[in-house]
């Protein structure tokens, strides 16, 4: 299967977002609807692949620490697994990292054991008071302007939630 022009647009968009405006590094557990992006962070030597969304998240702490604008890539089912180390670190200590969220059980993902997560996930990060916006290809530059400013200025997380189509995704 070939992944739709929309869909190529779109990752191509995201990447010249993030890497263009300073965010980085990227780490990130595997996902089906985050893989054509995983894919192209790969292929410039920018993502570092690790087990768990809550390791993802303590890199990413580290990172900040250091000075960086990281990046962590998950299914929003990890950040389910992430919320203490969100809570208890990162959104105390105020650490500006970028949270890239997969929304599975939502839209073209109607699988039951990803219901329950699609449901919580904006209530999840309401409570935390993190920043989220869904992503549109066409509002990238918008989109992660604004994250940046959070990050930076602010000295908060953020959040980019995608869509299961939006990189081209099919159930």
């Amino acid at each position: 299967m070939t992944t739709p022009a929309v869909a190529v647009d779109a990752v191509s968009a995201m990447t010249r977002e993030l890497t263009g405006n300073a965010f980085g590094p990227f780490f990130a557990t595997p996902c089906g609807i985050l893989a054509p992006l995983l894919t192209e962070l790969e292929s410039r030597g920018d993502l570092v692949t690790v087990s768990r969304e809550d390791n993802a998240v303590g890199l990413a702490a580290g990172s900040a620490l250091a000075g960086r604008m990281p990046v962590a890539l998950m299914q929003n089912s990890g950040l389910g697994q992430s919320v203490n180390a969100l809570a208890s670190l990162i959104v105390p200590y105020q650490m500006p990292i970028l949270l890239v969220i997969s929304l599975r059980g939502t839209g073209l993902d109607t699988t039951a054991e990803n219901l329950p997560m699609g449901r919580a996930t904006l209530p999840i990060l309401d409570a935390l008071g993190i920043a989220h916006e869904t992503f549109a290809a066409e509002h990238a530059a918008e989109q992660l302007a604004r994250a940046r400013d959070t990050l930076t200025h602010l000295r908060r997380p953020a959040a980019l939630l995608i869509r299961p189509d939006a990189f081209g995704w099919e159930a």
